[in-house]
């Protein structure tokens, strides 16, 4: 047995319903541009942050990295490539559009020695910790 959240506004569908969005809708529009927004791994190892942005199909010119008042801001666009050929796409499940994601570092990394890579549609952003400032601190019971 499946739960499906009750909506009280929708219509039954009806194949008749389906073939007419099926061929109706816009596969192309803004619904489709506009939620683009890559999935990201964090790991942490004794001397870096690691940060991951899967971003299959896109290049790495066409990703900007930035680093303001502690917050690292990974933004891009993906792009769909409407060749002008003989294909009729029937349905697009891929995400398109420009993106943003941004984290706040902690007081103990040092920006000045971040790096990056791309390989296999995946951003790796390494942000290695700073031994200066430890952040952690033991506390005595007086």
């Amino acid at each position: 047995m499946t739960l499906i959240k009750y909506n009280q506004n929708a219509k039954p569908a009806t194949f008749g319903s389906f073939v007419d969005r099926f061929f109706n809708d816009d596969l192309f529009g803004s619904k489709w541009n506009s939620n683009f927004s890559p999935k990201v791994d964090i790991a942490e190892t004794e001397k870096a942050f690691e940060i991951q942005f899967h971003v299959p199909g896109m290049k790495k010119d066409d990703i900007n990295i930035d680093i303001s008042d502690d917050r690292l801001t990974v933004s891009g666009e993906r792009k769909f490539s409407n060749e002008k050929n003989d294909k009729n796409f029937h349905t697009v499940e891929s995400h398109y559009g420009s993106f943003s994601r941004s984290f706040y570092l902690p007081d103990n990394v040092n920006v000045e020695k971040v790096e990056a890579s791309y390989k296999d549609g995946v951003l790796t952003v390494e942000i290695p910790k700073d031994a200066k400032k430890e952040t952690r601190k033991t506390v005595s019971i007086k």
